[in-house]
């Protein structure tokens, strides 16, 4: 039988329901597709958007990205949204084997 790890289950719990509601707020945006939200890609204060599908969030490249943006951010963005704090030639190289994946 398994080990039930309780604190690591309610982490996740916490770190999903704090994502949702930022997805929740992109996805108000008309220029947002349903299945997509939005983020916002750049080390600098330049930085770029970009609408990527949900079925990212399945893909460990993608939650390690994400990870990076919580250790840099938590979950406040002065963006209004998701920032990942990566340059852009590191996110179309995970977004572009993400596509070949999916």
């Amino acid at each position: 039988m398994g080990i039930i790890r309780l604190p690591s289950i309610i982490s996740s719990v916490k770190q999903f329901h704090k994502l949702h509601s930022v997805l929740m707020r992109n996805q108000i945006s008309n220029d947002v597709p349903k299945g997509h939200f939005a983020v916002y890609v750049g080390e600098t204060d330049n930085k770029k958007r970009y609408v990527v599908p949900i079925a990212y969030l399945n893909q460990t490249s993608f939650q390690e990205l994400l990870q990076k943006a919580e250790e840099e951010f938590g979950f406040q963005h002065s963006m209004g949204g998701l920032t990942i704090p990566c340059n852009e030639d590191t996110f179309f190289h995970v977004t572009s084997r993400l596509n070949n994946c999916l």
